[in-house]
């Protein structure tokens, strides 16, 4: 049996050379040793040789299978890390990427005291809780339509100590609900096409929730579209709705914001160089 860090690095590497890359794997075992272990950076590489417990072998040699079968380490450990803080997640949400950490600093330039915000389609409630912890004097209302992702948005405001509003509502029907008026309207909505599944990595297309990633092939812009017509009944004048967007539609999602009469729409791309997010106002007619 193996015994220290870089014999347990050697074999993850073995193990799992047909699902990552090298980088990859060095990455999974890294959080695997932080968060199982508490280990520092400086504690992984001081003390790679050093003898561990018999309880962390096995329990690294399950999270290794199960990531050769293909789960997303941030399920088997139940949490990731986005902006900074730990946040909990599970199949009910949707694991949070690097990107929509630029958009959530992004929309946080503009947030000040007593404004209020609505994040559309929350999940794990990164974007709302993140904003709400950066600007503790908003408004922050968010909305999901799936209960799971409410339920655990709602345990990750708790162990952030910060104060969001949550909601189980669906935007496909805003017109069903009574609402607010607000400042700013955020939202990373489902807008990966059906037809990208075939491009995806099995551990996202099997494990993460369908129903926050994809849209219909026809209707690429469906949720755009709807939170545009909300924000017209419902975003101050001159209020600001932020968008994180599908690389592929950047010059479609600002000619819709400008058919629905918004102004100022910035587009932005992303750490990767890719149209990533998008920024409009609120004609203020």
């Amino acid at each position: 049996m193996n015994h220290t860090i870089r014999q347990l690095s050697q074999y993850a590497l073995q193990e799992l050379k047909d699902s990552y890359s090298e980088y990859e794997i060095q990455w999974l075992c890294k959080i695997i040793y932080m968060d199982v272990l508490q280990f520092t950076n400086i504690d992984i590489h001081l003390r790679k040789n050093e003898i561990l417990k018999e309880s962390f072998i096995n329990k690294f040699y399950e999270i290794i299978g199960l990531l050769k079968s293909g789960q997303p380490l941030q399920y088997i450990l139940g949490t990731t890390i986005f902006a900074g803080q730990t946040f909990k997640v599970n199949s009910s949400t949707l694991i949070p990427r690097p990107e929509t950490e630029e958009l959530v600093y992004w929309v946080n330039e503009s947030l000040t005291a007593g404004k209020k915000l609505l994040d559309i389609g929350t999940g794990s409630g990164c974007i709302a809780i993140t904003l709400a912890r950066l600007c503790p004097a908003a408004e922050v209302t968010a909305i999901d339509v799936m209960s799971g992702a409410l339920e655990t948005a709602g345990i990750n405001a708790g162990l952030q100590g910060v104060k969001t509003r949550f909601l189980q509502r669906d935007i496909l029907h805003y017109e069903l609900y009574s609402w607010d008026i607000y400042d700013c309207i955020v939202s990373n909505p489902p807008y990966v096409r059906e037809c990208e599944k075939a491009d995806m990595a099995s551990r996202v297309v099997d494990y993460e929730p369908s129903a926050a990633l994809f849209v219909p092939d026809r209707d690429p812009l469906l949720f755009y579209r709807k939170i545009a017509e909300f924000g017209n009944k419902y975003l101050k004048k001159s209020g600001e709705l932020f968008f994180e967007i599908n690389e592929a539609f950047g010059q479609e999602t600002v000619e819709l914001l400008k058919h629905y009469d918004y102004r100022n729409i910035e587009l932005r791309k992303d750490l990767y160089g890719k149209d990533r997010m998008l920024r409009a106002q609120k004609n203020d007619l």
